[in-house]
């Protein structure tokens, strides 16, 4: 019989859709990445915008040029916080939004040395409910040196660009283990 154990941490990383235009607000100066570094620490990962091709499902909402961004931690986090995570971030896009529009689209996920994995308010089949109405995604296996799509991963997690972004978050995180241990 096995006996429970703590979880090992996982990198928070933080997918984040904006108006190609509000770049601003994601920097420093801005007002977005100063509420999130005060509520995860000052973040050591912070990439370009990224064109967001696949879908025009968040246009109305978000503006029709739409760029996606990564925002990561080195503190690593216990993933049993991933349900606060997600609702402390639903929290900070409303704080942000202007009537029925948000100004951003706040996805954290959690990775870690085998997979990512990526928090939603949308139940499905293939998704695990947490708590307060969140669930879990497994969206990427880690498997030989690189990340694999599962039948339900969005298409821009299928992307050759964001599997960079992870496997150098992934890199990152390998090292700050062999660090801790």
């Amino acid at each position: 019989m096995g006996s429970p154990r703590l979880f090992p941490g996982a990198r928070l990383v933080l997918a984040i859709l904006s108006q190609a235009g509000d770049t601003e607000a994601l920097e420093r100066s801005g007002p977005l990445l100063p509420a999130l570094e005060a509520r995860f620490g000052v973040a050591d990962y912070f990439s370009s915008g990224l064109g967001f091709p696949w879908t025009d499902y968040y246009a109305d909402e978000l503006g029709p040029a739409i760029l996606r961004s990564f925002l990561s931690f080195p503190l690593l986090v216990d993933p049993s916080t991933l349900t606060s995570i997600k609702t402390w971030t639903n929290e900070l896009e409303g704080r942000f939004s202007s009537g029925t529009r948000r100004r951003f689209n706040l996805d954290p996920g959690l990775l870690s040395l085998g997979n990512f994995v990526l928090a939603t308010t949308k139940g499905r089949s293939h998704r695990i409910a947490l708590s307060e109405g969140i669930y879990a995604e497994l969206t990427l296996m880690y498997e030989n040196g690189g990340f694999r799509s599962l039948p339900w991963t969005y298409a821009d997690w299928r992307s050759p660009e964001y599997g960079a972004v992870l496997l150098e978050l992934r890199s990152r995180l390998k090292l700050e283990l062999r660090g801790s241990a």
